[in-house]
Order: C-alpha cells, then sequence, then structure tokens
C-alpha cells in the first residue's frame, strides 16, 4: 500500500502504479474498451461517410438520367453503393412480376427483353414498396453492425469503474485495519487509488455515448435518404408507364 511505502502520489500515473492489483486489473481492462471504442467509432465514421459520398453522387446522376434504361445502366456501372442496390432490386422485382403476369394472360413469352406495356396491380406496386423497405433496412443493419458495441462500453464501464474503486477502497481500508494507522495522510492515497478507476471509465463511457448518438443519427439520415430514393423510383416508374 501507498501510505506503507511512504510515497506520495502527486501524477496520475503514480496512483495507477501504486494501486493494488485488482484495481490495475480493471484499468486494464477498460483501457482495452476504450481501444474497441475508438476503433468502432473510426470505422464505422469511414463506413458511413464513404456510403453516404457513393449514394449522393449516385442520386444526383440518377436524377440528371432521361430513362430507366439509362439509370439501369448507370446503376450497373456503381453497384458498390446502397442506391444502386437499392434501384437493382427494384428493377429485378418489376421484371420477374411482368414477366410472371404475362404468363399467367396466356401470353408466350416468359422474359422481359425491352419495354413493356405490362403493369402492375396494387398489390404488387405495394409488394414493390415492402421489398425496397427490406433491402434499405438491411442496408442500414450492414453499416450499423458495429454501434451497438458503443451502447454497450458506454453503459458498462462506470459499472465496471465503480467496481474498481469499490475493491480498491476496500483493499486500502484493510491495508490501514492491518497496520493500525487511520489519519488522513493514511488513508487519502489509497481511497485516491481507487478512485482513478472510476475516472478512467468515464473517460472510456464519455467519448462511446457521445459516439453511439452522432453515429446513430447519421445512421437514421442515410436511411431517410434511401426511404426518399425508393419513393422517388416508384414515382419515376409510375411517370414511364412501368407500373
Amino acid at each position: 500500500m501507498l501510505q506503507v511505502r511512504g510515497a506520495v502520489p502527486s501524477t496520475p500515473a503514480d496512483l495507477v502504479r501504486n494501486a493494488s492489483t485488482l484495481t490495475q486489473g480493471v484499468l486494464a481492462f477498460l483501457a482495452l474498451l476504450s481501444l474497441i471504442s475508438w476503433t468502432v467509432m473510426f470505422t464505422v465514421w469511414r463506413q458511413i461517410a464513404n456510403a453516404t459520398s457513393r449514394a449522393k453522387k449516385f442520386g444526383d446522376e440518377f436524377e440528371r438520367t432521361r430513362g430507366l434504361e439509362e439509370a439501369g445502366a448507370l446503376a450497373k456501372k456503381s453497384r458498390a453503393n446502397a442506391l444502386s442496390r437499392l434501384f437493382l432490386r427494384a428493377m429485378h422485382f418489376i421484371a420477374e412480376t411482368q414477366a410472371a403476369n404475362m404468363r399467367m394472360g396466356g401470353r408466350e413469352s416468359a422474359e422481359i427483353k425491352g419495354p413493356t406495356t405490362e403493369t402492375l396491380s396494387g398489390t404488387q406496386i405495394e409488394t414493390l414498396h415492402l421489398l425496397m423497405e427490406s433491402e434499405a433496412s438491411a442496408e442500414r443493419d450492414r453499416l450499423g453492425r458495429l454501434i451497438p458495441w458503443l451502447a454497450s462500453i458506454g453503459s458498462v464501464s462506470p459499472l465496471i469503474g465503480l467496481l474498481g474503486t469499490v475493491l480498491g477502497v476496500i483493499d486500502a481500508f484493510l491495508g490501514i485495519a492491518t497496520k493500525g494507522s487511520a489519519n488522513l495522510t493514511a488513508v487519502a492515497p489509497g481511497v485516491a487509488q481507487a478512485l482513478i478507476a472510476t475516472a478512467a471509465a468515464l473517460a472510456v463511457a464519455i467519448p462511446a455515448t457521445f459516439g453511439y448518438n452522432i453515429f446513430a443519427h447519421r445512421l437514421n439520415r442515410f436511411d431517410l435518404m434511401m426511404e426518399s430514393f425508393g419513393t422517388s423510383v416508384i414515382a419515376r416508374l409510375v411517370r414511364e408507364g412501368r407500373v
């Protein structure tokens, strides 16, 4: 114990070095959580930023296309973004549904090779809308799969820090009882060593909580972008007589 060794801590590093073994173990675990938290934040930031940039670029180019064939060619050249995958999935569904409608109508061809006047029913349009929502949800889940780690770290870290503090205080009081000294000089260093675990836990939890809220908001904005794009795709299909 620090009070036995006679040294008085003057820096946080001194508190960590002279803390009990249990408290040091808690601090090491918190350092690991902090590393995971910052790694997750950097990874999610990069993924969402890249996905948003590519999606906005495709959305702008999509609005400038003069027809669905041109938009389809554009989407096939840029499949590395959520909106192009969403558009291609919608067009694939329309082609399959129109082909099925033609077969049910007694036509010979089962494959759509060009523009067709076969339209979708109201139920099929609603199914298309649900399909696009499902595809958008899959994209959102893919981008946000690491974000729950931030929520978990932000909520668990203070409890782990509190555990380290409690263990440190117990160890400090046991040392005081063993040596029979209860003055402030003997008590304060041990309590300070214990409290360093709580401070470290807050240093881990605060950035993780901020990161979770920020990235959850950005993910919601990206979800709204996909929803808006899906609506514009259906509107264009209606304008061009495809549904």
